[in-house]
């Protein structure tokens, strides 16, 4: 089944202020979100994620890798807290939580804790963190909770996958993503960036009491139709709002288009190669 995209709407920059957050959540279901499929069907592939599946997503954004798990035969559940991703989420799989023709089963919640996102067939045998780690300061420390508040939930033995990017010099979007430092006061300020470390994923799995099981690197490139596109997708992340905080959206987004000037292609495309990580982590 191929994964559907959400209609196209105006961007979250130029959308009245009521509207901003929705806009932006389109932006990341429409153009951002879908960068990562590659990872998500790498990490399915190797843990043969299928109709013996029971899967619970942290962060799991407007659901698309949900979505690709469904449609493999998983039951899937899913936690975020953005309210705008989620109800998107809903949208994409089908209203009701599923795929249609689909027989899985499905929640979504905004919010913790994990446990709210009950699914039949529950103790869950697979947890994903698909939100990419070790890029905004403070973002590791923020999964450990949810990952303590999920690990009790999962089979002994079962697997808890976490992603991460991957070295800078393997990652041309780093370069980019570099801007929210320099807008930014601090390097550490919380949501700043901050360049991915090599053990970022096997220190948030040890403060979870988990343990390391294998890992795998896998090729994302970053690849949009336009320089509005590629500056949209970006912004969608939520990696540029300590710069907005810092300077102002418009001074973010004129930043990001010089930044993003050596990726831009003859034909009017942006595209960058990239590497993300991911660790197989499992419950002792």
């Amino acid at each position: 089944m191929t994964p559907t995209l959400v209609q196209h709407h105006p961007s979250a920059a130029s959308a009245p202020p009521g509207t901003r957050a929705l806009a932006r959540a389109r932006d990341w279901a429409e153009i951002q979100e879908r960068m990562l499929v590659p990872l998500y069907e790498a990490v399915y592939e190797r843990l043969e994620v299928g109709p013996a599946t029971r899967l619970l997503g942290l962060d799991c954004g407007a659901g698309l890798a949900l979505f690709v798990a469904a449609s493999r035969g998983a039951r899937v559940a899913g936690v975020d807290t953005d309210p705008a991703r989620i109800a998107l989420a809903r949208t994409r799989l089908g209203g009701d939580g599923a795929p249609e023709s689909d027989d899985s089963a499905a929640a979504v919640v905004c919010g913790g804790p994990a446990e709210s996102a009950e699914a039949p067939g529950t103790p869950y045998n697979l947890v994903t963190a698909f939100a990419p780690i070790g890029c905004a300061a403070g973002d590791t420390d923020g999964l450990t909770p949810a990952l303590e508040e999920a690990v009790p939930l999962v089979r002994r033995g079962s697997p808890v996958v976490l992603t991460g990017w991957g070295p800078p010099e393997r990652c041309a979007t780093s370069a980019v993503l570099r801007v929210a430092a320099r807008l930014t006061d601090t390097l550490r300020t919380s949501g700043g960036w901050r360049p991915a470390l090599r053990d970022d994923l096997e220190d948030v799995a040890a403060r979870a009491g988990l343990k390391p099981d294998g890992s795998g690197r896998v090729a994302c490139p970053f690849g949009y139709g336009d320089m509005d596109s590629a500056v949209r997708g970006l912004l969608s992340t939520g990696l540029f709002d300590a710069a907005v905080r810092a300077t102002d959206l418009a001074q973010v987004e004129k930043e990001l288009v010089e930044a993003l000037h050596p990726y831009l292609r003859q034909d009017g495309t942006v595209w960058m190669p990239n590497v993300f990580r991911y660790l197989i982590a499992r419950k002792p």
